[in-house]
């Protein structure tokens, strides 16, 4: 698998990780994941941890099933981003600059079309994606200015290098959501800024959006 997808695979994960959202039924077909230690419990920590096992535990319960319904795969990855990761808040990191002055409704708009061609375009690579891993969360950090917490964790592979991977997460109502995340080092908000800041110099945020929704513009995960 190349790199690029791997670290979309990886990021997909963190769209499962919000204590506000309920878990997703099908997810019960999964096992149970084993109860994290005391002094995380409640925690982002927690979150990343059982939510990570939960999505790779489903992945493996619906191998079969995903690799013959790639509809219902989407459907899957499709829920996990929009029930679980801030796309609004997102997608204002992504635009930067450009999103100063942004109605909320044009932001929205930009968020759910980055997020439907992600999915178009890698998800169903998760069919692919190895889930026999150890998820290992190494610390817990408070960010600057009060944005919320870093969660560092390793996927530990056997017969490979841990992936590190950082979640950055902030309070969304009574819950915590995910903004960003470093893969390997590598923020998928400074990624995606990048690609799309030449765009934004010539064109509308509602531009953007409508070839992104076309196809005539198309995400690339790649951060090498």
């Amino acid at each position: 698998m190349n790199t690029p997808t791997r670290k979309f695979l990886v990021l997909s994960l963190a769209a499962s990780l919000s204590v506000a959202a309920p878990v997703v039924s099908f997810a019960q077909t999964a096992p149970a994941a084993a109860p994290a230690p005391a002094n995380m419990q409640g925690s982002p920590s927690e979150l990343v941890l059982e939510n990570t096992r939960r999505v790779l535990e489903t992945i493996e319960a619906r191998r079969t099933e995903f690799a013959r319904d790639r509809a219902a795969l989407q459907r899957f990855v499709s829920g996990e981003f929009t029930t679980m990761f801030d796309r609004d808040y997102a997608a204002r990191q992504v635009l930067g600059r450009h999103g100063r002055g942004a109605s909320d409704a044009d932001v929205k708009a930009f968020g759910d079309a980055l997020a439907d061609n992600l999915m178009r375009r890698y998800g169903s690579s998760l069919i692919d994606f190895n889930t026999r891993l150890q998820v290992r969360i190494k610390s817990e950090t408070a960010l600057p200015r009060g944005l919320g917490v870093k969660v560092s964790s390793e996927l530990v592979r056997q017969g490979g290098e841990p992936i590190p991977v950082d979640y950055l997460m902030r309070r969304a109502g009574s819950g915590w959501r995910v903004f960003d995340v470093m893969v390997e080092g590598v923020s998928f908000v400074q990624t995606f800024r990048q690609q799309f800041d030449p765009e934004l110099q010539r064109k509308s945020i509602a531009q953007v959006t409508q070839e992104l929704r076309s196809g005539q513009l198309a995400v690339d995960a790649s951060t090498d």
